[in-house]
């Protein structure tokens, strides 16, 4: 699971947050084609229409556009656009959770900062 996943997601945004992630890293640049639909489902062990439904958000978000008989690509600029919508998400949905989180715990947030990660 990824960062951009959460545990109770419905499947087909946990797909989307699987292939944002891999956007983002870089796995996919614009012009790149993502994987089929068949292909995706196929490596997730997901239904078909649930990988459709993932890419049809990221085509309602003008991410990726789809050439007919030949498959989806990113877009120029949906990597940049995609990183400020999920920064967002993050800083709107995910962080106020978090820094309640942390200071339930009592953590230092200096030292969670200085933590190297394994």
């Amino acid at each position: 699971m990824t960062a951009l996943e959460h545990e109770d997601s419905p499947v087909y945004l946990k797909l989307r947050a699987s292939i944002a992630a891999a956007i983002l890293r870089g796995e996919y640049k614009a012009g790149d084609q993502l994987p089929s639909v068949r292909a995706l489902a196929a490596e997730h062990g997901a239904n078909p229409l649930t990988v459709a439904k993932a890419y049809q958000s990221f085509q309602d978000d003008d991410y990726v556009e789809v050439r007919r008989g030949v498959g989806m690509f990113v877009l120029p600029g949906a990597v940049e656009r995609l990183r400020l919508a999920e920064r967002e998400r993050f800083l709107t949905g995910y962080w106020p959770r978090v820094r309640e989180h942390i200071a339930l715990l009592g953590l230092d947030v200096q030292e969670l900062l200085d933590r190297e990660l394994a």
